[in-house]
């Protein structure tokens, strides 16, 4: 039977953001929802949202799963890596509205490019 370590590990600074809000902090930067994370990896979005609140502990298949999802390093959902997930995350509606505008015909979309540009520029 294995004998317990009597010396007391150095803790670890990590920050005060759990695991679980640095994965969401990263999806909302890609500008996922959550249904879009959980379609990609192959598990139900309610386990995502499990994952994200702390309901339940990620392990090491997931964080590996997430990461290659998300695209970035094990070492930035584990806070071992300093993230480049600081920003405001990307708001989700607009992220919608663009996927919309990208299904338009090409004329409709120079068009209201077009228009973004002039009200941008004013």
């Amino acid at each position: 039977m294995p004998t317990r370590s009597k010396s007391k590990l150095k803790p670890l600074n990590l920050g005060n953001e759990r695991i679980g809000e640095r994965l969401a902090k990263i999806r909302k930067t890609k500008g996922l929802t959550q249904k879009d994370l959980a379609e990609i990896i192959g598990i139900m979005r309610t386990r995502v949202a499990d994952y994200e609140l702390g309901r339940i502990r990620l392990y090491d298949e997931m964080i590996i799963r997430f990461a290659i999802a998300l695209g970035v390093k094990t070492d930035e959902i584990l806070g071992l890596e300093v993230n480049k997930y600081n920003s405001d995350p990307i708001n989700l509606s607009f992220i919608k509205k663009v996927k919309q505008i990208e299904k338009l015909p090409p004329g409709e979309k120079r068009a209201l490019i077009k228009t973004i540009d002039k009200y941008i520029k004013s």
